[in-house]
């Protein structure tokens, strides 16, 4: 039917059908619509409709613009696996994810899947099709090209109408008859009382906040077999809600995790592969030298590989690796090859030292102890607390999800706007009734309010400052460095330390000594400061015998 009103286009006939209606327009007026299309072909399986769709729209844009699509070998793999079912004739998969770098010809086939289900063989009756973007600009991208398809198509232009104003589109005859899509974005009003049946999220590694994905993949259960297909370059951080998914799918794909309704298509460069080789480039970009430039991307690496400014984007963009802004202290292969598992019941009697860093009244507080292991090596055991109040703005600002990792008792969270000194100080009297702490090493910041509190509860644990300039935090962290490059730093892969570890950056002074930078760092790394001090504390023992003025100039 397409757009109705001003500048509307006229109805279509179907071809070989002398007794359609011409809807009372004038015979040249009227286009021809075939009769059969061909998805509707008889014997072909759910993929082969798929792939038939899909190769009958045509391309709006670029240098192939006027041709139709045609699926690729590597397209073809991923919708295989998308659209596979099992011996009942469903589809396994409810979550399908492709990340590869940008310019691979993601945006038409995100187009496709979306009217492949509104109105093609995937469509199902009063189906809700979304498409799902960080912004309005980035949602309309999708909704744009999908009427520019339909444009192009008469056969499925002639069943639906066009809604520019709210980007939407309505299905009114056929095959999806009640459906609709929709385009949505990250900073839409209300998310409530939808009901996919397919949603593809475009770009979801930028996302500034995970509830609108959240609120798709929840609302998905009212459906019999809905999908959520998420096309992305990776997010530059660990903790992004994209990152979660490409970890969990290569757990899948290695066997490590069996889950048949989770399916990841990967795309990407390894941290060990010369950046500037194009083999590496091939591994990030599928269409490479087919419809995505390759003078492009050789432009792109002369230029980033002259401005290491320019470096981190190319990585990220180009190959699709996972690269932070700025850079880490520790890498992060070398941090995650340190999450072996801690026997957390056997560590109970045995001697530990600790590092305290309280925050200010609304930010995060990290406790941790370590516990030699006899062999150079030590096994962590971190506690944190943040207010209970507002802990949901609190996890969209950090982009991490502390409200889950509360409810897996990562961190525990405090009742109130602030952290409430006695829970801290009763947390601390019960680890040293557990454990055989020997001292505990603390930033002075707001310490006399936690005193008071350790006091008010007869507590006396082995407290003892620790400064946080270069002096003090220098041996430190040359310490945590060394262990973490040995892999005897076991933390067990603790998500709010190691969200800790992905944001610390360091500053050094003029003689070469370092500290670590609050102020540089892309966001919280407490639990990185207490762990620090934790270590240190092991090497200060004897320190209280010595002369006063001695003890002060160390400290």
């Amino acid at each position: 039917m397409g757009q109705r009103g001003k500048g509307a286009k006229p109805k279509l006939a179907v071809v070989g059908n002398p007794d359609q209606p011409s809807f009372g327009f004038a015979q040249d007026e009227v286009s021809a619509l075939r009769a059969s299309l061909p998805w509707e072909v008889e014997g072909l399986s759910r993929v082969e409709r798929v792939v038939a769709f899909l190769e009958d729209l045509p391309i709006t844009q670029g240098s192939l613009a006027g041709t139709k699509l045609q699926i690729r070998d590597w397209q073809r793999d991923f919708l295989e696996a998308i659209y596979a079912e099992d011996d009942t004739g469903r589809r396994p998969v409810r979550t399908a994810v492709m990340s590869m770098a940008r310019k691979n010809g993601k945006t038409q086939l995100v187009a496709g899947l979306g009217l492949c289900h509104l109105l093609g063989p995937e469509a199902e009756g009063r189906g809700e099709v979304y498409a799902a973007a960080n912004d309005k600009a980035q949602a309309g991208k999708t909704f744009s090209e999908m009427v520019a398809i339909l444009d192009e198509h008469p056969e499925l232009d002639a069943r639906v109408n066009v809604i520019k104003f709210s980007k939407r589109i309505e299905v009114l005859s056929g095959h999806g008859k009640g459906s609709i899509f929709q385009a949505l974005s990250a900073d839409a009003s209300t998310k409530q009382g939808l009901s996919p049946s397919f949603t593809i999220y475009d770009e979801l590694g930028t996302a500034p906040k995970r509830d609108l994905y959240e609120a798709l993949d929840t609302a998905m259960g009212a459906r019999d077999n809905p999908l959520l297909c998420v096309i992305s370059t990776q997010a530059a951080s660990d903790h992004a809600v994209l990152s979660e998914l490409v970890d969990y799918g290569k757990k899948v794909n290695s066997g490590e995790v069996e889950d048949p309704s989770f399916h990841l298509t990967f795309y990407g460069a390894d941290e060990d592969d010369d950046p500037w080789a194009e083999d590496t480039w091939h591994k990030a970009n599928p269409a490479l030298g087919d419809f995505r430039s390759l003078d492009d991307v050789r432009r792109q690496a002369a230029q980033a590989k002259r401005m290491p400014a320019a470096e981190q984007g190319f990585r990220n963009l180009i190959l699709n690796q996972r690269v932070d802004a700025h850079v880490r202290f520790l890498a992060k292969a070398e941090w995650d090859a340190n999450g072996g598992t801690v026997d957390y019941g056997a560590l109970e009697g045995r001697e530990c030292w600790g590092g305290l860093d309280l925050s200010q009244s609304r930010d995060l507080t990290a406790f941790v102890l370590v516990f030699p292991d006899g062999a150079g090596g030590f096994d962590v055991l971190p506690r944190f607390f943040l207010p209970e109040q507002n802990i949901r703005e609190k996890s969209e600002l950090d982009r991490v999800p502390y409200d889950l990792w509360a409810k897996q008792g990562f961190l525990t969270l405090i009742p109130g706007a602030v952290v409430d000194p006695s829970f801290v100080a009763e947390a601390i009297a019960e680890y040293c009734s557990t454990y055989d702490v020997q001292r505990i090493a603390y930033d002075r910041w707001r310490i006399e309010d936690l005193k008071r509190e350790l006091d008010r509860i007869g507590a006396e644990p082995p407290l003892e400052p620790f400064g946080q300039g270069f002096r003090d935090m220098a041996p430190a962290l040359d310490k945590m460095e060394r262990l973490v490059a040995e892999a005897r730093l076991r933390h067990a892969g603790n998500p709010v330390l190691t969200f800790c570890a992905s944001n610390a950056v360091v500053e050094m002074d003029p003689a070469g000594n370092r500290k670590l930078a609050k102020n540089k760092s892309s966001g919280r790394i407490d639990g990185m400061v207490a762990l620090a001090m934790a270590l240190a504390a092991v090497d200060r023992e004897g320190e209280e015998n010595l002369p006063l003025c001695l003890a002060e100039l160390l400290t």
